[in-house]
């Protein structure tokens, strides 16, 4: 691939063209050749991210997940080599009407919970783990799951899902709802779930979402390159201001693993990405 750094990514939304397009120009500015492939999910992009295709992904959680055990199944090793400061120590809440009959986590036995997209770190993953760890009820057992499975493989990387189990909630078609704090916010902001008719039941721990991730065979010199032009970019440079904003984020960090924990244990407890794992390094083996 000579000396180009290739990137896939997924594609979750247009803008993702228009945020890559950029991150391009502004790299070549500055020496680095830079080229992306995107794909039309996580599960296609860890499998060729395997096959050679390219040399950093874009990973979800999931995905990273996913990769890192792809590549310990085959005696290699992945890197999470960069991360936004938006990526760090995110919450997800189940909410509740106010004046209903969940009042505490407890209450949601017998209950619907609704969830985003079934693959979904934030809004189903690690939720419904802390659920099931908090008062011992297991779904589908003790408590039904509504997933609302908006674009799917894509891991919960749109708000589409979240969005529609909020409605769901303030419907009355389901009891509780799953979402991000960050989503939550916005969705109390443009009125799909005012704050002052729901309530926030339930709290799990910190944990982080999206990394840059390369593999053990990835380009040294480039990839090093890549991320020294990622922490230089500056929120106050009016031409970088507009990729940060897009991406959503005001700096770049290091990449750090130690706040997957959480949706460790949910795939652990799920059985979430056993398939898709045992699938792809079943290929390299």
């Amino acid at each position: 691939m000579g000396e180009t750094l290739l990137m896939g990514a997924v594609a979750y939304a247009p803008k993702v063209v228009t945020i890559w397009e950029g991150f391009k120009k502004y790299f070549g500015e500055h020496g680095l050749d830079f080229d992306f492939i995107l794909y039309s999910n996580y599960e296609r992009q860890v499998e060729q991210h395997f096959a050679g295709a390219f040399h950093v992904a874009w990973n979800s959680p999931l995905a990273w997940l996913q990769a890192e055990r792809v590549a310990k199944a085959c005696g290699r090793s992945a890197k999470a080599v960069a991360m936004r400061n938006t990526d760090r120590d995110l919450r997800s809440l189940v909410i509740a009407r106010k004046g209903g009959d969940v009042e505490s986590l407890g209450d949601v036995a017998g209950k619907v919970v609704g969830v985003g997209a079934y693959d979904s770190p934030q809004a189903t993953l690690i939720p419904l783990l802390h659920i099931e760890e908090t008062t011992g009820l297991k779904r589908e057992r003790d408590f039904e799951v509504a997933v609302f499975d908006v674009l799917a493989g894509k891991h919960g990387d749109h708000i589409g899902g979240e969005r529609d189990a909020a409605k769901a909630l303030m419907d009355g078609s389901v009891d509780v709802c799953c979402v991000i704090d960050g989503n939550h916010l916005l969705f109390s902001k443009e009125g799909t779930m005012p704050s002052a008719a729901t309530t926030i039941v339930a709290e799990t721990g910190n944990y982080d979402h999206c990394n840059f991730t390369v593999l053990d065979d990835a380009p040294e010199s480039l990839v090093e390159k890549f991320c020294e032009l990622l922490m230089e970019m500056s929120y106050d440079d009016p031409a970088v201001r507009p990729l940060l904003e897009l991406e959503g984020l005001k700096v770049w960090k290091s990449g750090r693993t130690e706040g997957y924990d959480l949706l460790e244990r949910a795939i652990d407890r799920f059985g979430t990405i056993d398939d898709f794992v045992a699938h792809v390094a079943a290929a390299c083996r």
